[in-house]
């Protein structure tokens, strides 16, 4: 497949027809699975407000990382398989834009731990099942405009799966600081 191939010149069919897990798709979904777990577990036998706690000079709280990963792995997702529509144009952002991004950082009053660690494990499945479904990692999408993105520069699915995994990684360490400022409670250790 070309460099310019891209997902979204494919139909559901092809989705259904791809070729079953390599080990470099079960290496990946390993690895994001093991992440995921580590990110979860900072979590556990913790009430809807602990889970909304600040425990640090950050505004992060343990709810507030898991919807904020959980959106994050939806949208880069979408992103594989509808490109940069998935995801807006950055540039164009409101205020209001930003003050609701901000809000997927925080457990909102109407928002329990349960339901937010349901639906990260909804969005997971479906990630799973996509990566399995892909006919092609080397497949590309232009990334959506951003500061900090380099102007028409493309992502493989691939990438957007390592980009995840990192994500994932890197907020399941900030949570088990989080958990460990909270009640002392480590993941490891």
């Amino acid at each position: 497949m070309s460099e310019t191939t891209t997902v979204d010149e494919r139909t559901t069919h092809d989705l259904a027809d791809a070729p079953p897990a390599t080990s470099e798709r079960a290496d990946l979904l390993a690895m994001l699975a093991k992440h995921r777990h580590f990110l979860r577990f900072t979590t556990r036998d913790l009430t809807d407000e602990q889970a909304g706690r600040r425990t640090t000079a950050s505004e992060l709280c343990l709810g507030g990382l898991i919807k904020h990963v959980t959106t994050v792995e939806r949208t880069w997702a979408d992103f594989i398989l509808k490109g940069p529509s998935a995801m807006g144009d950055f540039t164009t952002m409101t205020e209001a834009d930003w003050a609701r991004r901000a809000d997927e950082f925080r457990l909102l009053p109407d928002e329990t731990l349960a339901q937010v660690l349901a639906n990260y494990a909804e969005v997971a499945r479906q990630t799973d099942e996509l990566v399995a479904a892909l006919p092609d990692l080397d497949a590309t999408q232009p990334l959506p405009k951003a500061p900090w993105f380099e102007p028409g520069a493309r992502w493989s699915a691939r990438r957007v799966l390592i980009h995840i995994i990192a994500e994932t990684a890197q907020h399941a360490g900030h949570a088990d600081i989080i958990r460990e400022s909270l009640d002392g409670a480590k993941s490891m250790g």
